[in-house]
């Protein structure tokens, strides 16, 4: 039981990217997921989330309008579209699912 992020990296402030999360070993398609994040000095903070259908989301009142979760239950993977980011944007970004959590992704943007 598994999940594993990519897609993070060093970009500047306005830019894009793109995480994914490739799960294994339970049934995908059955759960809500989420993805969170938790910068320097900081909690663990959720920013958004979608049902194991994909047909509801939510999102963090901070990201609201940039970042766009969605999910391939063919592919297992869930991803998170991250538009205009900010420097305060700047954490690890982690998968989860219920108990499961991923060993995250760094995120960094610069001003």
């Amino acid at each position: 039981v598994q999940l594993v992020e990519s897609g993070g990296g060093l970009v500047q402030s306005g830019g894009s990217l793109r995480l994914s999360c490739a799960a294994s070993g339970f049934t995908f398609t059955s759960y809500t997921m989420r993805w969170y994040r938790q910068a320097p000095g900081k909690e663990r903070e959720l920013v958004a989330a979608i049902t194991s259908g994909g047909g509801s989301t939510n999102y963090a009142d901070s990201v609201k309008g940039r970042f766009t979760i969605s999910r391939d239950n063919a592919k297992n993977t869930v991803y998170l579209q991250m538009n205009s980011l900010k420097p305060e944007d700047t954490a690890v970004y982690y998968c989860n699912c219920n108990l499961i959590w991923g060993k995250g992704t760094l995120v960094t943007v610069s001003s």
